[in-house]
């Protein structure tokens, strides 16, 4: 426990030091009275509480009220809804298939701007979009309306990598670049350290056109504590889109989604309109975590000290017909 004001329980156990000794000097003065006037009356047990307690309630309640002046303040462990959250958004040209209205990427945009604003403060967000790279265009901060603009800047264009978007969101989660062995071998997890408020969120149509393999990757975030919740942009029907004037058909690809989401206890979400992907990022969860903050005691110290003062003035008035 702190104190603003520590001086202040020095002033406090001086108070009630002076406190009692005038009171015992009281009793005694009183004792010696009536023991001159030849009469020193019996007392019971009871009696002796009766007559002391109010006033011991009464100085007691003050080193309690002068040490709530002090400021008290302890570290507790507060629960909250906190962490990180990468938005990962796929801006590649499949992005652009209007299956969804007005697109793919403007209902992603539109949703995942919805879900910014629904988080609390205590949720730093932070924007990737990817095509063939991944690119951070806004590191995790609690200023969501910063997080927002990104989301709204992403345009589409090139291919898709979502092992590469999943590297990025992990490395910028972890502090250091993350990267699969290109030789295919089994990946070192053990320098990442353990994230678990950590959450990377990816709006994609799922349609992986190369790069990292994106079930290692989400292996790598497993290990990290990381989970990864998807969410499907499109239809499985699909839709076409024009790339260097060929007309190309592109689809949902929910079972990618699926795999990758399901590695780190994650969910996939599916959603068919802007509407429908608004209410599905709604329901993605985020952790409930403890955080030990300070936290200022005064009106605790000061109930205590009310509390004592109203039931020995009580008691006080009650017995003996006086308040002290």
């Amino acid at each position: 426990m702190s104190f603003d004001h520590p001086l202040l329980l020095g002033i406090a156990v001086l108070v009630t030091a002076c406190a009692i000794a005038g009171y015992v000097a009281v009793q005694r003065r009183r004792a010696a009275a009536w023991t001159a006037s030849g009469f020193a009356p019996v007392r019971s047990r009871r009696a002796s509480v009766r007559r002391h307690l109010p006033y011991a309630l009464l100085l007691a309640a003050v080193p309690i009220m002068i040490t709530g002046l002090a400021r008290p303040a302890a570290e507790l462990s507060v629960p909250r809804v906190a962490g990180t959250v990468l938005l990962a958004f796929d801006v590649s040209n499949s992005m652009k298939a209007t299956d969804v209205a007005p697109s793919r990427l403007a209902a992603a945009q539109q949703a995942a701007a919805g879900f910014v604003e629904d988080q609390p403060g205590s949720v730093d967000v932070g924007v990737v979009v990817f095509g063939d790279q991944a690119l951070v265009t806004q590191a995790p901060t609690d200023d969501h309306g910063a997080a927002i603009a990104a989301i709204r800047r992403a345009t589409a264009g090139g291919g898709t990598s979502l092992g590469q978007a999943i590297l990025v969101a992990l490395g910028t989660i972890t502090g250091k670049p993350v990267a699969l062995p290109a030789d295919g071998a089994t990946p070192a997890t053990g320098t990442l350290g353990y994230w678990p408020s950590a959450t990377i969120v990816v709006f994609s149509d799922g349609q992986d056109t190369g790069g990292p393999d994106a079930a290692a990757a989400a292996e790598l975030a497993a290990a990290a504590g990381v989970r990864i919740q998807t969410v499907g942009v499109g239809t499985p029907r699909g839709g076409t889109v024009e790339v260097d004037g060929y007309q190309l058909a592109t689809s949902l690809d929910e079972a990618e989604l699926t795999g990758i989401a399901q590695v780190t206890g994650g969910a996939y979400h599916r959603a068919g309109d802007a509407a429908a992907l608004a209410d599905t990022t709604r329901s993605i969860d985020l952790r409930l975590t403890t955080k030990k903050q300070p936290v200022e005691l005064t009106a605790p110290f000061a109930g205590a000290a009310l509390l004592l003062l109203t039931l020995g003035a009580y008691l006080g008035t009650r017995w003996h017909g006086r308040f002290v």
